[in-house]
């Protein structure tokens, strides 16, 4: 049980001589100059245990595989002249979190208590995690080896937001508010519920691979980044379909295959509770697709590939809190409800109200993270993990309570401190990109590229009754209107 490069060009000047991008670098080599000292690293003990070691280096390698997979489910969803925009936002959030975690991410989420809420410096650097145990958390597998593999939580947990402002927000003020929100929001959160004396854990409340830390935390973030940044210029106005659905499948089943590692990882050892969790995680996959394309079918009169696609990942993030705690018959409950619960939470409420969630970031895991810690309350049984609880169902009401508490908290926590760091990041830099900038597309806008250099944008412009340039004409264009002297013309779009 688990308690648990740059030289970024964007408009006309270098992000290096912009304050963003000062204060970016500055914070990160202020940092590693702290941690110069290279404490010896322990030999590795008899307690490690090689089978346990190999089970979760082959999990850590699967949950970073998670990341690309989310670059292809999201990048398929959105508009062509976007897609890169979105891989390069995943990209650099791998590269980012990679640096935070070593330098003072991963002391602050699992370091010595302070007051129940956040983790000390005393591993800043990774001074003090070699490679010998340690008993606190993983009692068999090299001190380093568990930190990588919250590492790869920590990487995905920023990347999931980027669906909810996909589109619309600028690159530098992304680096911005992913390296401020994983210190502000993610760390603490995780030690609250995984750190040896974080409050959530001391008060009981389970949450066996993420569905509090990883999945609430994202998408209430996203809800508020949505809210914040405002809907995209042609939201509500005209159709903004999926350029590649086949693109989003593919990355839906990267995730469902990373997942195995990402919940089956969590039991921290390769042992029947890590079965356990591998079991649920591929029920509660395919009772959610289920789930969802009912509802869907329902309310549109035809089931859709993209809703099969969706209706996996609100599975798993549905379970990701109680893989490790339940049976696999509550896990096709906890499936089934929350592909359909997700699916009426895009469906009907995020229409009703009005807000553009771009790619439903909080309507799969700010919904389904929610459905899953209340559920985990209830169907949790320590006939499957005796270090748990048992839940709702097994005659104990405290724990559905407990875990109340915990979905209460991380909703309040995760909405203040993200609308402040937004707030934060506005006074360095803007956090939408211009209107022109939007139009013409994040590829070009951000980086400069095309992710479909032969075909450009013209065919989904065309689409949409716009009249452009000629395709092999729309970078160069867009560049030569950025006061690039490599192109010449204005970019021609109405």
């Amino acid at each position: 049980m688990k308690h648990r490069n740059i030289g970024i060009v964007s408009g006309r000047s270098n992000i290096l001589l912009r304050p963003e991008g000062t204060a970016l670098f500055l914070v990160l080599f202020l940092a590693a100059g702290t941690v110069l000292a290279r404490p010896a690293l322990a030999a590795a003990g008899d307690a490690v245990d090689t089978g346990d070691t190999a089970f979760l280096l082959v999990a850590s390698a699967l949950v970073m595989l998670m990341t690309p997979g989310l670059a292809f489910f999201y990048g398929g969803m959105v508009r062509q002249k976007n897609v890169l925009g979105i891989i390069m936002q995943c990209l650099a959030a791998m590269a980012l979190i990679s640096v935070q975690w070593v330098l003072w991410g991963y002391s602050l989420a699992f370091g010595l208590d302070h007051f129940h809420l956040l983790g000390g410096l005393d591993w800043a650097g990774f001074r003090g995690v070699g490679l010998e145990p340690n008993p606190v958390y993983a009692a068999t597998i090299p001190h380093q080896v568990f930190a990588m593999f919250q590492l790869m939580f920590a990487i995905i947990t920023p990347a999931l937001i980027i669906g909810a402002f996909a589109e619309r927000m600028r690159f530098p003020a992304f680096l911005l508010f992913t390296l401020m929100w994983a210190t502000l929001v993610y760390d603490p959160l995780a030690h609250w519920v995984w750190g040896a004396g974080g409050w959530l854990r001391e008060l009981g409340a389970l949450d066996f691979a993420g569905g509090t830390v990883v999945h609430i935390s994202a998408g209430v973030a996203g809800l508020v980044c949505a809210l914040v940044l405002g809907r995209r210029r042609d939201y509500g106005r005209i159709p903004l379909p999926p350029h590649n659905l086949p693109m989003t499948v593919l990355g839906a089943t990267l995730l469902w295959f990373g997942w195995f590692g990402f919940n089956a990882g969590s039991a921290l050892g390769a042992n029947g509770l890590a079965g356990n969790a591998f079991v649920t995680t591929n029920t509660a996959a395919g009772a959610a697709i289920l789930g969802w394309l009912a509802v869907e079918w329902l309310l549109h009169g035809k089931p859709t590939a993209l809703g099969a696609a969706s209706g996996a990942v609100a599975g798993l993030v549905a379970i990701t809190p109680a893989a490790g705690f339940v049976t696999p018959p509550a896990a096709l409950v906890i499936g089934g409800i929350g592909g359909a619960v997700c699916c009426f939470s895009v469906a009907v409420a995020k229409v009703k109200l009005g807000y553009d969630d771009s790619l439903d970031a909080f309507g799969c895991h700010g919904v389904g993270g929610t459905w899953g810690a209340i559920a985990t309350g209830i169907f949790a049984t320590k006939a499957v993990n005796p270090a748990g609880a048992d839940g709702l169902l097994y005659g104990n009401a405290h724990l559905l309570g407990v875990q109340v508490v915990g979905v209460a908290a991380a909703w309040i926590f995760t909405s203040i401190v993200t609308y402040g760091i937004l707030k934060v990041v506005s006074l360095l830099t803007p956090l939408r990109v211009t209107a022109e900038e939007e139009e013409a597309g994040l590829d070009l806008s951000q980086h400069g590229e095309s992710a479909y250099p032969d075909t450009g944008l013209a065919a989904l412009d065309v689409a949409e009754g716009k009249r452009v340039t000629a395709p092999g004409e729309l970078a160069v264009n867009w560049m030569a209107s950025q006061g690039n002297p490599a192109g010449a013309g204005i970019l021609r779009q109405e």
